[in-house]
Formats: C-alpha cells, structure tokens, sequence
C-alpha cells in the first residue's frame, strides 16, 4: 500500500511541476529551423518570465488561438519585436530593423533564407509581440497573419514559456541560445 501511495505522489507531484515548471514539447515543421528540427523534443521553461520580461531574441512557446489559429494550438518562434518596437522590413541591405537598428540574423537564419520576402512596417501595440521563425521561407509567423484579426501579433500573456533545452534526439543535446538582438545590431 506505500509503494502505490507513494507512486500516487510521485506521478502528482511530476503533474505538478510540468504544469507550473516545465513542459515538454515536440517541434512539429521546419519553421525554427536550423536551431530546431522536426522531431526534436525540447523543455519549456515555465517560470522564465516570471521575474524577467520576454526580450527580442527569446525562442518563446505560446498559445496560437486568435491568433495564429482559431482554436488552440502551440506554436514556437523567436521575438522579433516587443510592445512599442517598431519592426521593419527590409533596410536598403535587406535586413530587418527594429526601432531603425538593422538585426544581423546570421548566426540562426536558415541558409539561402532572405530576412523576408513580404514587406512589413508594424508597430507593436502594448502587451503583444512580433515573432517570426528561423526558416522564413517555411514559416507561418506574424507576417503570414498580418491581415487577419490581430495583425499578426500574439497577446505577451499567451506565452508558455521560453523554449530552453532540446532534450531528442540525444545526438542533438544542447541549450538554446537566445540570441539577443543588442549584441547582434550592425
């Protein structure tokens, strides 16, 4: 009877901290390659933006409905733009800007990938974000959802956590790098 109350426990406490800690989650497409491949199993850090706010750069795991998707579903991408960014694209060299500083993308953009196809001048309004994915050229992010309701932007509160260790295959271990855009402004 201990053994299978303590296994009881145990399975409890488990819920618990993948509810409030860390969730697993699966990289269904090839939008965040080459950082994530389909496939790859990757840890959400639940408790990240608790005392820290979300920063350009961050892999963020959130909440699609309304909108990347009308019903729920998880999506991955990297912050591009914060509330009150202004984000363009492109600059004369073809990168995007934020608030008027070109971002070099090289260290995680796909290869043979353009910053963007689509042309785009947003402005973040307050408590949302502008992400994109790595492969730009597979990836259905905010530029893809521009005209749909919410403009593509994704409310800061339907973000689950920040995208923190590719956990599979055990080939591909590592940590995730956030990339932040202050040291990488040309």
């Amino acid at each position: 009877m201990k053994l299978f109350l303590g296994a009881i426990v145990g399975i409890f406490l488990l819920w618990l901290f993948s509810l409030f800690v860390v969730q697993p989650f699966m990289i269904p497409s090839e939008s965040m390659q080459p950082a994530l491949n389909p496939g790859d199993r990757i840890l959400v850090n639940r408790t990240a933006y608790w005392s820290t706010p979300i920063s350009r750069g961050d892999l963020v795991v959130f909440d699609g409905a309304d909108s990347f998707s009308s019903e729920s579903g998880e999506f991955v991408k990297r912050v591009v733009g914060v509330s009150g960014d202004r984000v363009v694209c492109c600059t004369d060299s073809g990168k995007i800007s934020v608030n008027g500083a070109p971002i070099a993308e090289s260290s995680y953009l796909y290869p043979g990938d353009t910053p963007s196809e689509l042309s785009f001048d947003v402005l973040v309004p307050d408590g949302k974000l502008w992400l994109l994915g790595d492969h730009r050229s597979q990836s259905a992010d905010s530029r893809s959802h521009l005209g749909d309701p919410g403009g593509g932007f994704v409310l800061e509160s339907k973000v689950v956590g920040q995208a923190s260790l590719i956990i599979w295959p055990p080939s591909r271990w590592q940590w995730l790098d956030s990339h932040l855009f202050k040291e990488m402004v040309d």
